[in-house]
C-alpha cells in the first residue's frame, strides 16, 4: 500500500493517473545535444505544452525549478555515457535523500534486463525502492530488455521480454515503470497485463510527428498510462507543440489527427 506521501507525490508527476514525462538526463549519455544547451527554455516549452513532469540528473535541478510551470520534477539516479566502454553499465549517480534536497517529487532508476550488468542493477533498484519507501518518494523504474543475453531478431521490442521487464519492476517495489513500445497495441497489451503498475513508453530516436503520435496512440490503446519521452520532444523544432500533441492523446484521448491538428502541427509531418 502506498504511503500518503508517495501518493501525493505521484499526483504531482501525472494527471488523473496518466503521465507525460519528458526526460532530459541525456547530458551525461550524449552531451549537450540540441535542446539541452539552453535547457531552461526547453523545460519552459514542454511544460507549457502539457508535460506533467521533467526528469534530469540532480546537478541540473537548479536550472529546472524556475522554468517548469508548476510541473513535477523527477531526479534520475544512475547513468552511463555513449562513449564509455559499456553503455548498458548504468552506475549510481545519486540517492533518494539527495533527490529530496534537490526538490524532486520522484526518483527514477534505469535497469537493463538481460544485460551482463543486470545483477548489480537489480540489487541497486531494490535498494533505491527501499530507501524511497522510507521517505514516501515514488520510484519510476526504467526497465528495458537490453543486453547480450537476449535472443531473437529484435529483443528490445519483444513483448515477452518487455513483459518480464515491467513485472520485475513491480516485484522490486517500483511505483511506475517505463519500457520500450512493442510496436503495436495488441502485443503491448501483454506488456501492460504483466504488471499492475502504470506503464509508460519510451520515445527513442526522433521520428516524424505522425510516427510519434501514432506510437503514443497505439501504446494507450494497448493499456499504457502515458509516456516518458525525451528526444522526440525536447529535440523537436517546436517542443511545446509536440508536447501538446502527446498530452492530447494521453490526457484527452484524442486520435492522432485530432492531436496533431489541435497542437498546430501539420497532419502530413
Amino acid at each position: 500500500m502506498k504511503t500518503t506521501g508517495t501518493q501525493a507525490r505521484l499526483e504531482r508527476i501525472g494527471t488523473d493517473d496518466t503521465y507525460v514525462i519528458v526526460p532530459m538526463d541525456h547530458g551525461i549519455t550524449l552531451g549537450a545535444v540540441t535542446g539541452l544547451k539552453e535547457i531552461e527554455s526547453t523545460i519552459d516549452a514542454v511544460t507549457r505544452g502539457g508535460a506533467d513532469a521533467v526528469l534530469t540528473q540532480k546537478g541540473i535541478a537548479p536550472r529546472v525549478h524556475d522554468h517548469k510551470n508548476d510541473a513535477g520534477y523527477i531526479a534520475h539516479l544512475n547513468a552511463s555515457t555513449s562513449v564509455g566502454p559499456a553503455s548498458n553499465d548504468k552506475r549510481l549517480t545519486g540517492t533518494v535523500e539527495e533527490a529530496i534536497r534537490a526538490g524532486a517529487d520522484a526518483v527514477s532508476f534505469h535497469i537493463n534486463v538481460g544485460s551482463d550488468y543486470e545483477p548489480d542493477q537489480l540489487t541497486q533498484l531494490a535498494e533505491v525502492t527501499a530507501e524511497a519507501d522510507r521517505f514516501g518518494m515514488p520510484v519510476l523504474a526504467m526497465a528495458y530488455a537490453r543486453g547480450a543475453n537476449l535472443e531473437g531478431e529484435d529483443p528490445e521490442h519483444d513483448p515477452e521480454y518487455l513483459g518480464h521487464a515491467v513485472r520485475l519492476a513491480e516485484e522490486l517495489g517500483a511505483d511506475v515503470v517505463k519500457t520500450a513500445y512493442s510496436g503495436d497495441a495488441e502485443s503491448f497489451e501483454h506488456v501492460c497485463e504483466s504488471t499492475c503498475l502504470p506503464v509508460v513508453i519510451a520515445g527513442g530516436s526522433r521520428g516524424t510527428d505522425r510516427e510519434t503520435i501514432e506510437m503514443v496512440r497505439g501504446a494507450m490503446d494497448g493499456g499504457a498510462a502515458g509516456v516518458s519521452m525525451g528526444r522526440s520532444i525536447f529535440q523537436h523544432d517546436d517542443p511545446e507543440a509536440i508536447a501538446a500533441a502527446v498530452a492530447g492523446v494521453v490526457h484527452d484521448d484524442l486520435d492522432a489527427d485530432e492531436a496533431l491538428a489541435e497542437a498546430g502541427l501539420t497532419l502530413e509531418a
